[in-house]
């Protein structure tokens, strides 16, 4: 096991804890907000906009930064897929007017899985091009639920007929009567997952060796365990803060 742990590229599992605990206190500022009533006009506008797009840009590039440091990307991304499919189903049963449809998990599954089976061809693309055109379509995409796509100097505006339902939402194309407390389709998520990807390829592991060290280990730690802590950290959260919010009403 010592090997193994050596090996490890502990910056990059401290950095995903980080950013793990930024996301547990959006989501618990979300719970206090919308479930349980208490008004924030700063979370429900920019500041809150940018402070969720910060969580997911770095949760998402730095899953795809790491994907070719695992062994195992079919079995990792099903594992994940796996986890964001219970997502949905516990949701869906326990918490219908918070349900996550297309969730960050089922989009990191989804990435894994699509890049591990795309793998030799993208291995042939040139990395500084690949994160190049990674950050051009997904700049280009971002705006896909919207209905358009961004062009040099102008808008491309998208059929309609794309927007059919939920499947088509899956990939970003979002149906006016759609709803998901946590959604990241595949556009343009994917290419921010590439960018990642092409990333690591460009900087190359000779010059990985500075990641090795640690300056917070349990911040490593929450890294290293960052599916189950994002498994159960919404269920912790809304108990404590139910508890706290019947506590303070009954006093």
């Amino acid at each position: 096991m010592e090997p193994q742990t050596a090996a490890r590229y502990r910056l990059l599992d401290e950095l995903r804890g980080l950013d793990l605990i930024s996301m547990m206190l959006y989501h618990g500022m979300w719970d206090v907000v919308f479930l349980f009533g208490v008004a924030q006009k700063w979370y429900t506008g920019r500041p809150g906009f940018v402070w969720q797009q910060s969580v997911c840009w770095v949760f998402i590039l730095l899953s795809g930064f790491c994907l070719p440091l695992g062994h195992h990307p079919f079995r990792r991304g099903a594992v994940v897929f796996g986890a964001g499919a219970l997502v949905t189903a516990v949701t869906l049963l326990f918490l219908p007017e918070a349900v996550v449809w297309f969730g960050v998990l089922t989009l990191l599954g989804s990435a894994m899985l699509l890049t591990a089976a795309l793998d030799p061809l993208l291995r042939r693309v040139p990395p500084a091009v690949g994160v190049t055109l990674s950050a051009l379509l997904f700049w280009g995409t971002y705006p896909t639920m919207n209905g358009f796509w961004n062009l040099p100097g102008r808008r491309l505006a998208l059929p309609q007929a794309l927007y059919a339902g939920y499947p088509t939402a899956y990939f970003g194309f979002m149906p006016k009567s759609f709803f998901s407390t946590d959604y990241f389709p595949l556009l343009p998520w994917l290419f921010l997952f590439w960018a990642g990807y092409f990333l690591h390829h460009l900087l190359g592991r000779e010059r990985l060796a500075p990641l090795r060290r640690s300056v917070c280990p349990p911040l490593g730690w929450m890294g290293r365990h960052s599916l189950v802590l994002y498994l159960l950290h919404q269920p912790v959260i809304l108990g404590v803060l139910t508890v706290a919010f019947r506590l303070a009403r009954a006093g």
